[in-house]
């Protein structure tokens, strides 16, 4: 199975649409995402695409040419025309903005059958080293207190809790925590996200996934509210 991080288009709104319904007791309208991707210069969505059997080894060559290198993986850039982008299922989605210098996560989703798979992680990540490019200096994000999952994976990833947005989420008037990393343009916070990686393409392995357009494609390789992935 081969699997791609890839820019939300507006074409893949309603996929995004299914996953949010699966995830989310109140999910956005496709408007939202629509404005979001059009309008929005401070806001970075993705998707979790599976590539479809009918992607022809030219046009995943042109897509691996479109590629632009990031810490861990390649984010394929918009289509020139040229090929086409490879078209697959939508598993899973993620997106951020930028705010000054703060990237807010506000939102992680996977499909319902897919998680457990490490694809909730693999979207975190792909969140991390797009608030670098972007030149972050940490990333928030908001997750329901009792989303005890959630927020051990952003722990992992260097989130610490630093307060608490009383009923936050207008479905059941939850509490929300806030959650911060420190600085993530040090290097200690660099090799602690590498260390984490090669962890996470070894679990990416082991579950068949091949993660084209990263630095090691060739090989088989297995936020707002998130959803429970482990």
């Amino acid at each position: 199975m081969r699997v791609s991080v890839e820019p939300m288009d507006v074409e893949d709104i309603p996929q995004v649409l299914e996953v949010d319904r699966e995830s989310y007791t109140l999910p956005w309208p496709a408007s939202a995402y629509r404005r979001e991707i059009i309008y929005n210069r401070n806001a970075r969505y993705v998707v979790l695409r599976e590539l479809t059997d009918d992607t022809h080894d030219g046009d995943a060559a042109a897509h691996e040419q479109r590629s632009r290198r990031s810490f861990f993986f390649r984010w394929p850039l918009r289509p020139d025309g040229a090929g086409g982008r490879p078209q697959g299922r939508v598993l899973g989605y993620a997106g951020m903005w930028l705010m000054v210098d703060e990237a807010h996560i506000t939102t992680i989703a996977v499909r319902e059958t897919w998680r457990g798979h490490g694809l909730g992680e693999l979207l975190l990540v792909s969140l991390i080293e797009n608030a670098m490019e972007m030149r972050a200096v940490r990333l928030t994000l908001e997750v329901r207190v009792s989303n005890d999952v959630a927020q051990r994976l952003y722990h992992k990833y260097g989130f610490e809790r630093v307060g608490t947005r009383p009923r936050y989420y207008s479905d059941n008037n939850e509490d929300a925590y806030i959650m911060s990393t420190g600085d993530i343009r040090t290097a200690a916070y660099r090799l602690k996200l590498d260390e984490l990686v090669g962890p996470l393409r070894e679990r990416l392995r082991r579950e068949g996934k091949s993660l084209v357009g990263g630095s090691e494609a060739e090989e088989p390789a297995g936020a707002g509210e998130s959803t429970e992935f482990s």
